[in-house]
């Protein structure tokens, strides 16, 4: 049983340092939790709330009754958080530059004759809508 935890301990330990995350930069707080439990849950501060304050980020966690296996929950939901974070950061930079690329792309002949075609029928319609002088 100990090895498992040391296990998820150094999993843990291994996707803050791929992230970034430094312990220091978590803020973690212990409260009582809510709901079902009984005794156990009104006398001892079980529920772990974490916060990243570089980014603000908050989680809480009070899945089980044991305070320490919920400190490695919010742990890991709060690395899930900040992880998807970054992949939606990650993928709205590559759409930008993609968006950018591709109006940065010249037209091919084709379009290009066509888009020149339809400014020639457009400006045909608006000067046949235009008023006839009576000289």
């Amino acid at each position: 049983m100990g090895s498992i935890a040391l296990n998820l301990d150094r999993q843990l330990d291994e996707r803050m340092l791929a992230l970034g995350v430094r312990a220091c930069d978590l803020e973690e707080t212990f409260v009582r939790s809510g709901g079902h439990g009984g005794q156990n849950v009104n006398k001892t501060s079980t529920c772990v709330m974490l916060v990243h304050r570089p980014t603000g980020v908050q989680v809480k966690c009070q899945e089980t009754r044991q305070q320490g296996l919920n400190r490695t929950l919010a742990r890991r939901l709060l690395l899930d958080k900040l992880e998807a974070a970054q992949k939606r950061q990650a993928i709205a930079e590559r759409d930008r530059v993609e968006k950018i690329r591709r109006q940065k792309r010249k037209r091919s002949k084709g379009a290009k004759n066509r888009m020149l075609a339809d400014k020639a029928h457009q400006s045909g319609k608006k000067a046949a809508r235009r008023t006839v002088s009576s000289e």
